[in-house]
């Protein structure tokens, strides 16, 4: 993960933190530390009577950290959605007879991409039916 840092200097520190946080929150570890105090804070309970501050104790810690969490996983999502479609306008730009016209579908509104996924779906369904004309009975 350091390297992964030091190689983006140019990257604003959000970018950093959410990167860093993402990669942190993903393994395995962090779920069994979750859970571990999850367990700890059960097992508390009595102690504390199962008081209403021992509810609040949990309650807002969860809260902060799904609040918080919601804004890396869109960063996330947002940085990796966009260098999947970078990827993809490379490949249709360079594949011979691809249509151009997709490069930049994610800009359109929903009724032109509903009319150009049914225009897949008709070139699919052709494609299936071609097949099973071929296919030996």
């Amino acid at each position: 993960m350091a390297n992964k840092i030091a190689a983006g200097n140019s990257r604003s520190f959000f970018t950093l933190l959410s990167q860093a946080t993402a990669h942190w929150a993903g393994k395995p570890q962090t779920f069994f530390v979750a859970l571990s105090i999850i367990v700890v804070w059960a097992a508390s309970g009595p102690f504390f009577g199962f008081n209403d501050t021992w509810q609040l104790v949990i309650n807002t810690s969860t809260t902060i950290v799904t609040f918080l969490m919601v804004f890396i996983i869109q960063n996330s999502q947002n940085r990796d959605t966009a260098a999947m479609q970078i990827k993809l306008d490379e490949l249709i730009d360079k594949l011979e007879g691809a249509r151009e016209e997709l490069l930049d579908l994610e800009e359109l509104d929903e009724d032109k991409l509903e009319e150009m996924r049914a225009e897949f779906e008709e070139l699919a369904r052709k494609a299936r039916a071609l097949r099973e004309k071929r296919a030996p009975a």
